[in-house]
């Protein structure tokens, strides 16, 4: 019997539907997203929740704010802490503060194609387990399981013909592997209070590539070390699940002090491969004296503290830590500081928005880890 359907090639257009999400997935999306605007603060996040869920009707009469609490409580996403006054508390636990970061390692760095096994791969060849594609001789020494059993039975075959078939050392090749290194970052967070002045937020935005930089680094490249500080009138390292909760100050910027201390962490790093990324939005404004007082200075650069900003990047080159600074501002007079920085320390400098911000330091972290930083 004749078949005549006949079958075609081509696309098929449909409305876009999206992936099924349960009502509690839905809610748990925006409230991350809160969360992390509210630094942490439970109450302020779900106060946001209502007012949005009055706004764009995100519950129904079968699944209200109180059910999402409710089941936050449940999955061990919050917890009720009691204070010495006896009053109690919600807060957010360690669970959720992974789950923010995972959202924030998704969101910017989620659409870049991602490879390698977490290693940091340098550009020249030795041992390791990334292929190169190449071939060289065996050589006294090298581990069996590198030689290549086809390349090494084509080069007997040559040699020796397949009637009188033989395998000897010379015919042995192995396929090279790309050495791994590994990389210690420091990553400075200006928080001084220009991070909230003009009405824009740009806490926010570093707080988000901070944790999704520290998600990666731990998930992808366990064997990195990665280090957050902030800076304000001083500098202080925070551990990364202290990220959602950090906060602008009423501080100034002393960035002498976060460059001091990104170095002492360096220092004691075993890893050839080190580097800092500083995001900054301010110039540097504040020095702290050897008599413990504060030197500070909004107006205009000055030189005092900047000439110690540049001794600092000197410095850093002479230990062979590269200085990446990511400028969110555009001010024509604190961007040349920046590039008199960079040359000072022979880094590299980015003049950015908010926007893309994510993608840049990722971008940046992907380069250095192709390349061995001779110390």
């Amino acid at each position: 019997m004749k078949n005549n359907k006949t079958y075609r090639k081509g696309f098929v257009f449909k409305t876009y539907e999206a992936p099924y999400q349960s009502p509690f997935d839905k809610l748990f999306e925006i409230f991350k997203e809160l969360i992390t605007h509210t630094s942490g603060d439970f109450d302020e996040a779900i106060d946001w929740l209502r007012e949005l869920d009055k706004e764009y009707k995100l519950t129904t009469a079968e699944y209200t704010i109180d059910d999402f609490i409710e089941d936050l409580k449940k999955k061990g996403y919050i917890k009720e802490e009691i204070n010495p006054d006896g009053n109690g508390d919600i807060v957010i636990t360690a669970k959720t503060e992974r789950a923010i970061r995972q959202q924030a390692l998704d969101n910017i760095f989620g659409k870049i194609k991602r490879s390698g096994q977490g290693n940091h791969k340098s550009k020249s060849s030795g041992l390791g387990d990334e292929h190169t594609g190449d071939f060289r001789a065996y050589q006294f020494g090298d581990a069996l399981d590198k030689v290549s059993m086809t390349e090494s039975l084509k080069n007997a075959q040559i040699s020796n013909g397949i009637g009188d078939f033989s395998l000897s050392e010379e015919d042995l090749v192995v396929e090279d592997t790309m050495h791994k290194s590994q990389m210690s970052t420091v990553l400075m967070i200006d928080i001084s209070h220009s991070m909230i002045l003009y009405g824009e937020d740009r806490i926010t935005p570093a707080k988000k590539v901070a944790m999704a930089l520290a998600e990666l680094i731990t998930t992808r490249y366990p064997k990195d070390t990665l280090d957050i500080l902030v800076f304000g009138n001083d500098a202080w390292q925070i551990e990364i699940k202290d990220l959602p909760y950090l906060k602008v100050g009423p501080y100034h910027t002393n960035t002498v002090a976060g460059l001091q201390l990104a170095m002492d962490l360096l220092r004691r790093k075993r890893n050839t491969n080190k580097q800092i990324f500083m995001i900054t939005d301010g110039k540097p404004s504040c020095l702290r004296l050897p008599n413990g007082e504060y030197y500070k200075n909004s107006n205009g650069l000055d030189a005092h503290i900047v000439n110690k900003c540049y001794a600092m990047a000197q410095q850093a080159r002479r230990l062979h830590i590269p200085i990446t600074t990511f400028m969110i501002a555009q001010d024509s007079y604190l961007m040349q500081f920046v590039r008199t920085f960079t040359y000072a320390n022979q880094g590299k400098a980015f003049y950015t928005g908010l926007k893309g911000l994510g993608e840049m330091i990722f971008e940046d972290y992907e380069t250095n880890r192709k390349k061995r930083i001779k110390g």
